[in-house]
């Protein structure tokens, strides 16, 4: 019996921390305009992550959070789409594509 408690206790406590780790990544980025009238809003586009999910956004020495709410970028190599604002924000507008790390 106790080595069943035992063993439970390591499964719940490996399915917890396996869940807890954020999955960081690392690639390229860019920003779009597709028309909408942004409000400001710090989003993105993100091909795997769940709508409505935030992102923690670095590039260089700044780091951003932004909330995912469509899919892409649909162009290899490129691991994220951010909005105008959160491009402004994160200082990659006069660059257009940069190398950031996603988490």
């Amino acid at each position: 019996m106790r080595a069943q408690t035992t063993l439970f206790s390591c499964l719940a406590t490996f399915s917890l921390s396996a869940v807890s780790f954020a999955q960081a990544e690392s690639g390229l980025a860019s920003y779009y305009s597709y028309g909408k009238a942004g409000k400001g809003e710090l989003t993105c586009a993100h091909r795997t992550r769940p709508f409505g999910s935030v992102l923690r956004v670095s590039y260089g020495s700044r780091s951003i959070q932004c909330r995912v709410n469509d899919r892409g970028p649909f162009i290899r190599g490129r691991i994220v789409d951010l909005s105008v604002p959160a491009a402004k924000a994160l200082g990659m507008m006069s660059a257009g594509v940069v190398r950031v790390s996603v988490e």
